[in-house]
């Protein structure tokens, strides 16, 4: 037979399911913006819309991230998201540097459409904008990493950037 416990024995069990609660709520809030991301300015209309972001020629590879991820994402998005040349017009396009720039292959050695396509801007001497899209990813994937041996920021074969 089940026994209910005496009220004054639950009630810190319910305090402790409460606090829980009140935790998981916490996390679910909004947070302040990391430094460097878009920040809301009014529109016409009066509501707030994020600033797009923005080259900055002098800034840090991590100041450049979201503007290389929403290149990434916009390239990703349209017809051409296959094609490692779409990402890196689009990549000078918005200001970064061709020379400092890699690319895989946009086919597999028998010819398929490669499964993983990678990009990448060198940032300064230990810095390096990195992004990957493809089916085995399902969507653009960007990060900061620190540059490989010789300045390079992609492991392996990369192909000639020579248009």
């Amino acid at each position: 037979m089940l026994r209910r416990p005496a009220p004054s024995a639950a009630r810190p069990a319910i305090a402790a399911v409460a606090a829980v609660l009140l935790l998981a709520l916490a996390a679910c809030s909004p947070t302040p913006a990391p430094t460097g991301s878009p920040s809301p300015r009014p529109s016409a209309s009066g509501t707030s819309t994020p600033e797009p972001p923005a080259f900055h020629a002098d800034g840090t590879a991590e100041d450049n991230l979201p503007l290389f991820t929403e290149v990434a994402q916009q390239v990703w998005a349209s017809d051409q998201r296959g094609s490692g040349r779409a990402y890196i017009d689009a990549l000078v396009a918005a200001g970064f540097d061709r020379a400092s720039m890699q690319v895989t292959q946009d086919q597999s050695t028998v010819g398929n459409a490669a499964e993983s396509l990678q990009f990448s801007v060198r940032w300064g001497e230990e810095s390096c904008l990195i992004g990957q899209v493809g089916p085995s990813t399902g969507a653009a994937v960007t990060a900061v990493m620190p540059q490989l041996a010789e300045g390079r920021c992609l492991v392996g074969n990369t192909r000639a950037i020579d248009w």
